[in-house]
C-alpha cells in the first residue's frame, strides 16, 4: 500500500474519520496498516505503518500516550487513529498539543466501523488502484516502444515522451546545457548542484520535485532527464516507465551525436575545408569530395560563423578550447538543428551553416544565444561573427574573410553582443579610415560644451547622454538603467538640449551625438 494519510482519509469507510491533530504530517506515506495491541509496540512497527486502537493501554496514564506519541514519530510511524467510545470519550488536549508540536496525524476514528472495516476499505481502494495505474503504465509502455521502433528519430522528440507520460520534462546536455525544459522552472535552479551522481534519485524542493534519471551511452553518461511528477512517490512499474523514456532519450539523442562524431565524410570534408582555408588547397578539390559524397552545403545560400572565445595563454590550450567548443556545439539541440558544419581553426571555431530561405540569421542568434547562456564565461565574453548571405561554393573564402574582418572591427570599437553579423558593421567599415584628429575635432564640436564643464558635472551628464542614446531615446528605460527617478532624467536631457545646443526630436542630432561617443571610444583606445 502506497498513499499519503490525506488520500487515506478520502476511502470510505475511514472517510468518517477526523484528522484533529498533526495537520502538518497529512502527506505522511501510508505502507500498510496495523492494530496495537501490545505495549511494546514502538519495538515492532515499521515506517509508513500507520496504527489503531481502542487506546484500552493507554487510556490511564497520559504521560505514557505522550511517550508514545514521541516514538511513534520517531521510527516513522505513518499515524495513529484512536477509537472514541470505549474507554475514551475524547482525545486528551496534551495528545492533541504533542501531535501538533510533532506534526504527526492523530485520527479520530468513527466508532460505527470496526478496525477490519476500515483496513478492508483501505486495501480494495488500494488494490483499484494499483490495478488502474499497472494498466496505465502498460499503455504507456507499448506507445514508448512503438517511438523507439520508428526508422528515422522523432522529430519533437521531447515532446512526444512528455505526452505519454503524461508529466512535463526537461534535459540536460552533459556538459550542463540545458537541451529542453517545459517544467516552467528557471534553468538555473534545475542546474543547480552539479555535477550530478549518476544514478536516478528524487529530486524534492519546496516549489517543485523531479525525478532525475541519467542518459547513458555504454558507460558514459551523455546527459540527464527530468521528470516533473506531482506524485509523492513512485511505484516500481512507474519508475520503470520512466527509465524506459530516459533509455528512449538517450537512444535518439546519441544518435544525433553520431552523426557528427562518428561519420568520417563530415569530418573529412572539414579538413579540407580547414586545407582550403589556411593552406591553399584548390577549390576544385573540395568541390569535388563534396560532390562525391552528396554534401550539398556549398550548392545552395549558406552563412558562415566564426565563434571566439577568450585567449588562452598557451596556444595548446586554446586548441583544447575550440575542440571543446566544438564538441559542445554538437551535443546541443538547438545549434545541431542549424544542420551546419563545424571547422576548428587557430582563429576561432568555423561553421557553415545553410541558408536556403534567407531566415539562418535570426535562427543562428536564437540558437547561439541559447547556447552561450549556459555557458562558463571567461574573462572576456565569447562572441560569435555571421558573414553576409553568400550563393557559391566560391564565395567560402570571402565569407570566412568577412568573418575576420568583423570580428577586428568589433573588437577596435568595443562592440559588444553575444552574435554580431558582418552586414551591421556598416558604420564601422566607413569610419575605419577617418583619421583620428577628425574624430577629436568632431568629438570637440559637440560635446566641447559639455567636457568644459567641471569634471564631476561633466561625467555624470555624459554618462546619462550616453545611456539615453542607447535606450533610443526613452527616458523611462534610461532612468531605470540610472537608477534614478524618470524627473531627474528628464531634467538632465532638458539642460543637455540647452548646454549642447541640440534637438533630442531630430534623427540627425542624436545621430550626431551618437556617432561622437562612437569616436570618443575609439580615440580613449589609442596610446
Amino acid at each position: 500500500m502506497y498513499m499519503t494519510v490525506e488520500q487515506a482519509l478520502t476511502v470510505y469507510p475511514l472517510s468518517e474519520a477526523k484528522l484533529i491533530a498533526g495537520e502538518a504530517g497529512k502527506r505522511r506515506i501510508v505502507k500498510s496498516v496495523n492494530v496495537m495491541d501490545a505495549p511494546d509496540i514502538t519495538d515492532w512497527i515499521k515506517e509508513g505503518e500507520m496504527l489503531f486502537t481502542t487506546a484500552y493501554l493507554i487510556k490511564d496514564e497520559p504521560e505514557d500516550a505522550e511517550r508514545l506519541l514521541y516514538k511513534l514519530n520517531q521510527c516513522g510511524s505513518a499515524g495513529l487513529g484512536i477509537k472514541l467510545g470505549r474507554f475514551w470519550t475524547e482525545i486528551p488536549a496534551n495528545l492533541i498539543r504533542k501531535a501538533n508540536e510533532l506534526g504527526f496525524p492523530l485520527i479520530q476514528l468513527p466508532y460505527q466501523f470496526t478496525f477490519s472495516d476500515q483496513m478492508s476499505g483501505l486495501f480494495r481502494d488500494e488494490m483499484k488502484r494499483s490495478t488502474g495505474a499497472m494498466q496505465d503504465v502498460m499503455g504507456k509502455q507499448v506507445r514508448l516502444m512503438r517511438y523507439a521502433l520508428q526508422a528515422e528519430p522523432i522529430g519533437s522528440l521531447f515532446d512526444s515522451v512528455a505526452e505519454v507520460i503524461g508529466h512535463p520534462i526537461a534535459v540536460v546536455g552533459s556538459r550542463g546545457q540545458m537541451m529542453h525544459n517545459a517544467s516552467g522552472v528557471p534553468d538555473e535552479q534545475l542546474l543547480a548542484k552539479r555535477p550530478w551522481p549518476v544514478h536516478a534519485q528524487w529530486i524534492k524542493t519546496p516549489e517543485w520535485q523531479a525525478y532525475r534519471i541519467p542518459l547513458m551511452r555504454q558507460e558514459t553518461c551523455t546527459g540527464f532527464a527530468l521528470f516533473f511528477s506531482p506524485q509523492p512517490f513512485l511505484s516500481t512499474m512507474e519508475e520503470g516507465l520512466y527509465s524506459q523514456a530516459a533509455e528512449l532519450i538517450a537512444h535518439h539523442t546519441n544518435l544525433r551525436l553520431e552523426d557528427y562524431f562518428a561519420i568520417s565524410v563530415q569530418k573529412d570534408f572539414a579538413q579540407l575545408v580547414k586545407r582550403y582555408l589556411k593552406h591553399g588547397l584548390p577549390l576544385v578539390t573540395l568541390q569535388t569530395y563534396a560532390e562525391r559524397w552528396e554534401i550539398d552545403l556549398l550548392r545552395q545560400p549558406y552563412r558562415t560563423v566564426l565563434t571566439d572565445l577568450p585567449a588562452a595563454p598557451i596556444p595548446k590550450q586554446r586548441t583544447e578550447q575550440i575542440e571543446g567548443l566544438k564538441a559542445a556545439f554538437l551535443s546541443h539541440a538547438r545549434i545541431q538543428e542549424l544542420q551546419g558544419i563545424h571547422v576548428a581553426l587557430e582563429d576561432g571555431l568555423l561553421s557553415i551553416v545553410p541558408d536556403e530561405d534567407g531566415g539562418a540569421e535570426e535562427r543562428i542568434r536564437s540558437a547561439y544565444a541559447a547556447f552561450f547562456a549556459g555557458w562558463q564565461r571567461g574573462s572576456r565574453e565569447p562572441q560569435s561573427i555571421v558573414s553576409s548571405r553568400k550563393r557559391q561554393g566560391e564565395q567560402l573564402l570571402e565569407a570566412f574573410d568577412e568573418c575576420c574582418r568583423a570580428r577586428k572591427l568589433a573588437l577596435d570599437w568595443e562592440l559588444g553582443g553575444a552574435v554580431i553579423a558582418y552586414e551591421s558593421l556598416d558604420l564601422a567599415l566607413v569610419f575605419e579610415q577617418v583619421s583620428e584628429k577628425r574624430m577629436k575635432t568632431f568629438c570637440d564640436r559637440w560635446l566641447g560644451p559639455l567636457l568644459e564643464k567641471e569634471p564631476d558635472y561633466a561625467q555624470e551628464m555624459l554618462r546619462t547622454l550616453e545611456t539615453y542614446l542607447e535606450c533610443d531615446g526613452q527616458l523611462g528605460e534610461t532612468a531605470k538603467r540610472l537608477f534614478i527617478h524618470r524627473n531627474t532624467a528628464t531634467y538632465r536631457i532638458e539642460k543637455l538640449s540647452e548646454l549642447l545646443q541640440v534637438d533630442f526630436k531630430k534623427m540627425n542630432d542624436l545621430m550626431r551625438l551618437k556617432l561622437a561617443f562612437v569616436f570618443r571610444k575609439r580615440l580613449e583606445r589609442q596610446p
